[in-house]
């Protein structure tokens, strides 16, 4: 008992951690209640904030600004509205800006955005719009002082031919107004830690927060990482095999795969993460749990 009790008290103590959440607004009455229970799920976690997509072109700003509003009026949470500079006026975009500052929102996740043609395709700003991302935090610094997060890859943008020119374009966003950057999902914490390596040598000094995915469906995921430039470790590929047609067992793996990363990100001293939830709760919950991100006790009695 007493060796037990020695080997508990010298158990290192994990460093306080912080959360953030990615939603996407709902394109139907179900998804919306999905939508709905996923941040009443996740919402005693206390995340610093939580954050709702906007699609290419404006394609859902009608219901990303009808999410964010709602979390405002009914939650006491943080919300981070998605921004694109994509097919749209610096007037139109400004517009939006301000719809979200008098709704109450005072973050804004400021992007470029995927061109209208789809990812893979070749990016045209509009000859009227903000041409990119470091543009668009200067225009939004413009109108508010907003807290602005903006994006960065552990794996350099797909369209970046160099690793010089996607540092060189993380820095203007810096110089403009930029105070956070939240990376594309990755999988190789091996390829963040030199990233952030690189970050720092280049002068930036702003949070680098992960974006962390989990795996609730590999063949969905894989495609997203195909499409974004996010590898695929053969080991991880691995350990999915043959869980086609075993959602139990692959929850499970899913729920441990991501929860070793995260674990792995804090030994090498990260203390923020941002997950994309795809608007589901269950696994992102359980992995906070085992990280021990919980609910309050008065929370929970409430």
């Amino acid at each position: 008992m007493t060796d037990i009790e020695t080997a508990t008290d010298d158990t290192p103590e994990r460093p306080e951690m912080h959360v953030s959440f990615e939603f996407f607004p709902p394109k139907s009455d179900k998804m919306e209640a999905t939508l709905w229970q996923a941040i009443e799920k996740l919402a005693p976690l206390e995340p610093r904030f939580v954050s709702v997509t906007y699609g290419a072109g404006g394609s859902t700003r009608e219901r990303t600004h009808s999410t964010v509003a709602r979390i405002v009026r009914e939650t006491s949470l943080t919300p981070a509205a998605h921004l694109t500079c994509v097919d749209a006026t610096k007037e139109e975009v400004d517009q939006v800006a301000r719809d979200y500052l008098a709704a109450g929102v005072r973050h804004i996740v400021a992007l470029r955005g995927d061109p209208i043609a789809g990812i893979g395709t070749s990016y045209h700003a509009h000859p009227g719009g903000y041409a990119y991302s470091s543009d668009l935090v200067a225009g939004l610094k413009e109108i508010a002082d907003f807290e602005i997060s903006v994006s960065a890859y552990a794996e350099r943008h797909p369209e970046s031919p160099d690793w010089q020119t996607d540092i060189d374009m993380l820095k203007r966003k810096v110089d403009a107004g930029a105070t956070r950057a939240i990376t594309q999902f990755f999988f190789n914490n091996d390829l963040f830690e030199a990233y952030v390596e690189r970050v720092r040598a280049a002068g930036i000094f702003i949070p680098i927060v992960p974006g962390v995915i989990p795996i609730h469906n590999f063949t969905q995921i894989s495609k997203f990482a195909g499409m974004c430039g996010a590898s695929m470790p053969k080991a991880l590929v691995e350990r999915f095999y043959g869980l086609e047609h075993d959602p139990e067992t692959h929850k499970l793996v899913a729920a441990a795969v991501a929860a070793e990363q995260v674990d792995d990100l804090v030994a090498r001293g990260v203390t923020d993460f941002h997950f994309y939830t795809l608007n589901r709760a269950e696994l992102v919950f359980a992995i906070c749990h085992m990280l021990g991100i919980r609910p309050h006790m008065e929370t929970v009695a409430a």
